[in-house]
């Protein structure tokens, strides 16, 4: 039985290492991480496109979000500092 390696290497990175295991020139090398990048930020699209879809999510619900204030607001450091020395 053949065993496998473990490498701090995924898949992906494995097989991308195989496949240029010789240099590349600067510019090759700048259409290869273009591609990269294109094809992440595919991934990264459709994920976000599946996400509004399971969500039924609006442009409205969108403009919503884009426009509220979610954040828990920071409590002074006054107030902070009042609070701690009560608890001491």
């Amino acid at each position: 039985m053949i065993q496998k390696l473990k490498t701090p290497f995924n898949n992906v990175q494995l097989e991308i290492l195989k496949l240029f295991s010789a240099d590349l020139s600067e510019m090759e090398l700048e259409e290869v991480k273009r591609i990269l990048l294109e094809f992440k930020f595919k991934r990264v699209t459709a994920l976000a496109d599946e996400a509004w879809e399971k969500k039924g999510w609006t442009n409205e619900d969108i403009d919503q979000l884009l426009h509220s204030h979610l954040r828990t607001p920071y409590k002074s450091q006054e107030e902070h500092l009042k609070n701690k020395s009560k608890k001491s």
